[in-house]
């Protein structure tokens, strides 16, 4: 069983009680832009489900029916406690890859980009990652993981995770050993010489000791969080294609079978031109590193939180549901172009022409719903949703 879903509106709970906390305390470790943000690419994640074909699930499938080598019998607490940390195992090594070799991070780089460190962040997630991140955990199937119990651990592991995105907590003595923690994850999430590429464990962090990838967070040099060749925008759709627009580029420099393959599993940010703009090798200067909050009205950051409340909705509520696939479709198009929009919009760019294009689309796409069916639903949640745009368009015009 899949127990995130079960689990998002406790994260967004959690997410509300830690910025009230940060704010009591004087200590708020959030801003509006880079959250809505963090908060889009996981609801982008959420809505990119409708564009897998399965592929993944065929595989395991006719690993699990043809090719095992026993099956574990899933009613037996061994066999719980056994995928439980073997498949941390493969994901220390999937997350290892997904840093040091780039058509891996062109994937994983998405949740690095956030340059503040929250519990928002843990939601920032890449909407490519069903393209090849499954391969990692192969083995499990081979040795006879029943797939029910594969992805009820999966998703225990990915809700550990977390928690740990937090700044308000402290080292937790002994407990730093052996699990991952919101310090040794927060060293993770830096992009110092002395902390990048550190720490990769999901629930355990025994496997950084062991494999000499462990950074222990040093009082003396305080983490700045970001990756190395920000891309200096809030907008998901660049940060989710930004290391993959980069590979074709990088391809294109030399259409040779050697030259695409060197490409594809070369180190991260390695180039054939020798730039290393995207390397954790090129040298980093914390003094002058600066966040990316361009200036923004009042009215535009409300703005961009009701459009945050409907892409939620969207993600949450209406992909999950049984809708049809051409339907899912529409709505991934009008999510991922609102989205878009409202990225522009908190980059501090005047882009009412995109807005008028949008508003099209949006009424062309429910038009097309209404000649199908009068009565389908997301013909009327996608009308409401034109309607609250439109009230919305004079005071963008005015914050011109």
């Amino acid at each position: 069983m899949d127990y995130v879903e079960l689990a998002v509106p406790f994260f967004l709970i959690a997410l509300v009680v830690e910025a009230i906390y940060g704010k009591l305390i004087n200590q708020n470790t959030y801003r509006l832009n880079d959250t809505i943000s963090s908060l889009f690419m996981g609801s982008l994640r959420g809505a990119s489900g409708i564009l897998k074909i399965g592929f993944s699930g065929y595989i395991y499938y006719q690993i699990e029916s043809h090719f095992v080598l026993w099956r574990m019998d899933s009613d037996l607490l061994i066999t719980w406690i056994f995928a439980f940390i073997a498949y941390d195992f493969f994901y220390y090594w999937m997350h290892r890859i997904s840093h040091e070799r780039q058509i891996f991070w062109a994937s994983h780089v998405a949740h690095h980009q956030s340059e503040e460190y929250n519990l928002s962040t843990a939601l920032r997630q890449t909407g490519t990652g069903f393209l090849i991140s499954w391969v990692f955990y192969i083995p499990l199937f081979l040795i006879g993981v029943p797939s029910y119990v594969m992805v009820s651990v999966a998703s225990i592991n990915l809700i550990y995770q977390f928690w740990v995105h937090t700044r308000h907590i402290p080292k937790l003595g002994w407990y730093e050993y052996i699990f991952v923690t919101p310090s040794n994850h927060r060293v993770h999430h830096a992009q110092n010489d002395l902390y990048i590429d550190r720490n990769y464990g999901g629930v355990f962090i025994i496997w950084d000791r062991i494999f000499k990838t462990f950074q222990e967070e040093n009082e003396n040099e305080e983490c700045i969080y970001g990756i190395r060749g920000s891309i200096q925008t809030f907008d998901p759709i660049k940060a989710n294609l930004h290391i993959y627009s980069k590979i074709f580029k990088d391809i294109s420099y030399s259409l040779t079978f050697s030259n695409i393959i060197k490409v594809l599993t070369a180190k991260t940010g390695w180039s054939p031109d020798g730039n290393l703009q995207a390397s954790s090798t090129k040298k980093f200067n914390k003094s002058e590193f600066k966040k990316h909050n361009p200036e923004t009205s009042t009215f535009i950051k409300v703005y961009a939180l009701v459009q945050f409340l409907c892409m939620s909705y969207a993600a949450v509520v209406l992909f999950p549901s049984t809708i049809e696939y051409y339907q899912g479709l529409i709505l991934l198009f009008v999510v991922s172009f609102s989205m878009y929009c409202t990225a522009k919009w908190l980059d501090a760019k005047k882009i009412i022409g995109l807005e008028y294009l949008r508003l099209a689309m949006i009424f062309v796409c429910s038009a097309y719903l209404y000649s199908i069916s009068p009565q389908m639903f997301l013909f009327y949640i996608l009308f409401i949703y034109l309607i609250i745009n439109i009230i919305f368009l004079p005071f963008l015009r005015r914050a011109i």
